[in-house]
């Protein structure tokens, strides 16, 4: 079982492979480099969140309609192929945007759907297949060693893409992106090597799992409390995981950094995250939930007012102290965030509330992301001034942190503890990863 975990922790890698560049380095190129819309470039950034709900029925569809004795290996591997189809198409149609804009938008929305639709497509059938193969019992810990080697992946990419564009050129992304492409299909085909087992669950066991788009939001919004987390959660995710589309190109804008400086910026990033978990993995038990939730919080929060005053000062030390906060209070946040929300769910109910989790995740992601590009392209252009764009964006996220903060006060979760399975902190870590 270990060596079928490692191989579902290699896909699990390719899949995250694939968004390392597009989010780090192709975003950065687009904003500051080619002068394209920041609005444009979170649209197309977002799609994997914009197709979220397509989630849900892929994994029926999946379920009944296996494709030689397979239901999940085939639409792993074709999901894969479309992201790395995808990634290694992205430069080209960002240099086209700048040449032919509609031409580009047009050749964009079939590059970027595609990546799009392969992370969805991919991601629910291995995540569905981790959890056939592993079994109640071993699910935590087969999702949790899925989730660290894909944070292990994210830092390794980001450390390479950036040594491969030093010195940038168009030429070097477009190497750059083939290397990772190429790299994490080989991954990916390690990890699919003889995994699954053939008609390795019956249909009707695999359909009595599946929730639709209408049952996970009534599971969220069906009580008072229910709905001031979702609310919750919204702006915070919104808030810390928004910035991920324009924290890159600030990077450029206010300190002039080069693309390989910039790309590192992840690494960074997912070092301290991966740090923090660790962190709220040894407070888990010892200190009340939502006080370690509200320091993740208010971590973050310190992060992005840092980041704002770097912006004024052009400290690239005090930005990367910013990012390190950032990413603190990201990892902190985010897992004890997720441990509340299982507080929430009622028994019997675990499964649709990891759905639940998924949604909310995705939905936060596409608001957020959007959020940022629409606003920081406002800004700049009431202002004429670019800088100014991107410190509105940090500050009205920032802003919606300190209403998440005030609202997390709200939220009791005393009467829904009675009778509820509390999963192990391994598998509340797992869970963060969808």
């Amino acid at each position: 079982m270990s060596f079928k975990r490692f191989q579902l922790g290699l896909i699990h890698v390719a899949v995250a492979m694939t968004l390392v560049p597009i989010n780090s380095t192709l975003n950065r190129v687009m904003i500051k480099e080619l002068a394209l819309s920041a609005t444009l470039v979170a649209i197309l950034a977002s799609f994997p969140y914009l197709f979220a709900p397509i989630q849900v029925a892929i994994g029926s569809y999946s379920d009944r309609h296996p494709i030689l004795g397979l239901r999940r290996t085939p639409y792993i591997l074709a999901g894969l192929l479309l992201c790395v189809a995808g990634l290694i198409i992205s430069p080209y149609v960002a240099f086209l945007m700048a040449e032919n804009l509609l031409l580009g938008i047009l050749a964009g929305i079939l590059a970027f759907g595609a990546w799009g639709m392969g992370y969805n497509l991919s991601s629910v059938s291995y995540l569905s297949l981790a959890s056939e193969i592993s079994g109640e019992s071993g699910r935590g810990r087969t999702i949790a060693t899925m989730w660290f080697m894909m944070i292990v992946s994210i830092i390794a990419t980001a450390i390479g893409l950036s040594r491969m564009v030093d010195p940038y050129t168009p030429e070097a992304m477009i190497r750059a992106f083939g290397y990772v492409a190429a790299a994490a299909l080989a991954l990916g085909l390690i990890g699919l090597i003889r995994l699954e087992p053939r008609s390795s669950i019956s249909s009707s066991k695999a359909a009595s799992e599946s929730y639709s788009v209408k049952q996970m939001i009534s599971a969220l919004t069906q009580n008072p409390i229910a709905r001031i987390f979702f609310i919750y959660l919204l702006l915070l995710l919104a808030a810390i995981l928004g910035q991920d589309v324009l924290l890159e190109p600030f990077g450029a804008e206010a300190f002039g950094l080069t693309v390989t400086q910039t790309t590192r910026i992840t690494s960074i990033w997912g070092t301290f995250v991966l740090i923090a978990i660790l962190i709220a993995g040894l407070l888990e038990g010892r200190v009340a939930k939502k006080t370690i939730a509200q320091f993740g919080n208010l971590g973050a929060l310190a992060g992005f007012i840092v980041i704002i005053m770097s912006g004024f000062s052009h400290s690239t030390g005090v930005f990367y102290a910013g990012v390190t906060l950032l990413g603190l209070g990201t990892g902190i946040s985010t897992v004890a965030n997720l441990s509340l929300m299982f507080d929430l769910t009622m028994p019997g109910m675990v499964g649709l509330y990891i759905g639940a989790w998924g949604f909310s995740n995705a939905l936060s992601r596409l608001v957020g992301t959007l959020l940022a590009g629409i606003l920081r392209d406002v800004v700049s252009r009431l202002t004429g001034n670019a800088l100014g764009g991107y410190l509105a964006v940090f500050f009205i996220e920032a802003l919606m942190l300190v209403f998440a903060s005030f609202m997390l006060y709200r939220i009791d979760v005393d009467k829904f503890r009675k009778g509820v399975r509390q999963p192990s902190y391994v598998e509340k870590v797992a869970l963060a990863v969808e």
